[in-house]
């Protein structure tokens, strides 16, 4: 989404809302009745609180975290927040998959391209327009990271997980420029992502011709562990904040 007469990158937050699909829960599927997303990319982090009930019928909920360096489990939003409402769990075992999830998605992969091109940090290479970022830091001397080929007529890009020094990613875009695959390796794990349906997801009264995807499938070494489809999306500079509950700063990064 650019805007502004210099077509500054201006998405910065995202609020999601699925409508159904289905997410494995300890290797069992277990079908959405809930799935909303709030995501930070300029300081990164997002919440997504999930429920679902599985095939005995037996409902399932937690709100995922993750944040700066951090990633943990609320019963309820906010949990810990306020002293004695709601319980934080650590999850640093979750830090590495939330983290891809956040830069392998629909927004945030071409955020992540883009400043792996610039040989910048994210957050620097916010706010700007990318095409003149790029010529700014080619002429400067900078050393890419983000590396395009081309498999037909389709362009491939391939760029470093930001934070992740062991992840890689490669992007596939599709006709109109927008990233249908995502498959990011990490170790002995490759995660998938593909995505399908783009539009803009906005409220009917609020369209601003900002595209997300319609459909999102998630694969993690060859099993689906999600499928979600979009049911509305608010992408006008919505206010997120993911703060980190101080039982899991002290439990560590």
């Amino acid at each position: 989404m650019l805007r502004s007469g210099s077509e500054s990158e201006l998405i910065k937050t995202l609020h999601y809302e699925g409508a159904g699909g289905s997410i494995q829960v300890n290797g069992q599927p277990c079908t959405l009745t809930k799935y909303q997303m709030n995501a930070n990319y300029q300081i990164p982090g997002y919440r997504v609180q999930i429920a679902c009930t599985r095939a005995n019928k037996q409902t399932y909920s937690v709100v995922e975290n993750m944040s700066g360096n951090y990633a943990w489990d609320d019963d309820i939003p906010g949990a810990e927040l306020v002293p004695g409402k709601g319980k934080s769990t650590p999850r640093p075992d979750a830090y590495k998959e939330r983290l891809i999830r956040l830069w392998a998605s629909p927004h945030g992969a071409p955020k992540a391209a883009i400043a792996g091109a610039a040989g910048l940090p994210v957050a620097q290479s916010f706010g700007q327009n990318p095409a003149t970022l790029l010529d700014r830091q080619a002429a400067a001397g900078a050393k890419p990271t983000t590396t395009l080929a081309w498999q037909g007529e389709k362009a491939i890009l391939t760029f470093p997980i930001p934070g992740l020094p062991d992840a890689t990613a490669t992007a596939t875009l599709d006709a109109k420029y927008l990233p249908e695959r995502v498959v990011v390796k990490s170790g002995t794990d490759t995660t998938e992502f593909v995505y399908g349906k783009w539009a803009d997801w906005n409220n009917p009264l609020f369209k601003i011709e900002a595209l997300y995807a319609g459909t999102i499938v998630e694969r993690k070494n060859g099993t689906a562990v999600r499928n979600v489809t979009a049911k509305v999306t608010e992408i006008g500079q919505i206010y997120v904040i993911v703060p980190v509950p101080e039982s899991v700063e002290k439990a560590g990064k």
